[in-house]
């Protein structure tokens, strides 16, 4: 009996934590206008509105550059542009593509790679509204104290407001609070073993 209380408890918690973490997303949206950074980085997803509001951020002059991160190998660069609806003179002189990235985990090895290499120390990050929570920590994990700006967009993918009224949303969004649960766990342990410091990876070449 103790047994199926505890998990019924735990069933609950996990539950109420889902709950909450659909009104988190749905909170996010409409991003308040984000502050002036070195750099802007989106993560390429099903939807092309990620890389339209990351275009456009670039075009206001939020920052300096803009990294796409995760462009499939296959693309050229004249269709990730028409996918961004990208004017010619930003898309020209300030947009770079990172096509190694498969995962979350491989945008933020990709984007720390990126803002080492333009010794930027701010960015302004570009994903889905639902995407952003387990995007952030896996981008600390990687940059370490570079500031980071969540700029979440709305997108087809998953209607965060009523998610739980269409399957599709309701199994989309409950993977990814999943998903999210166990990089959180991932990042408190790495917490705690490095005494309260997050653990981002040394530059290349750096002593170990």
């Amino acid at each position: 009996m103790r047994a199926l209380a505890a998990l019924l408890i735990l069933a609950l918690v996990w539950a109420a934590g889902l709950w909450a973490f659909g009104e988190r997303v749905a909170a996010s949206t409409p991003a308040p206008e984000p502050p002036q950074s070195d750099g802007i980085v989106a993560l390429t997803g099903a939807s092309t509105i990620r890389l339209e509001a990351a275009v456009q951020l670039v075009e206001t002059g939020k920052a300096k550059r803009l990294l796409i991160s995760g462009v499939n190998r296959q693309a050229t660069r004249g269709e990730v542009k028409q996918a961004s609806h990208g004017i010619g003179r930003v898309w020209d002189c300030c947009v770079d593509l990172g096509f190694e990235a498969e995962n979350t985990v491989g945008n933020a090895a990709e984007t720390a790679a990126w803002a080492r290499e333009h010794g930027y120390r701010s960015l302004i990050v570009v994903t889905s509204d639902y995407h952003m929570p387990r995007a952030i920590l896996e981008l600390r994990a990687a940059l370490g104290d570079v500031t980071l700006t969540p700029y979440p967009v709305v997108t087809d993918t998953v209607d965060a407001r009523r998610w739980w009224t269409r399957p599709a949303d309701a199994r989309r969004l409950t993977v990814e609070y999943c998903k999210y649960l166990i990089v959180l766990a991932r990042s408190m342990a790495a917490r705690l073993l490095h005494g309260g410091k997050s653990a981002a990876p040394a530059p290349a070449g750096a002593p170990a």
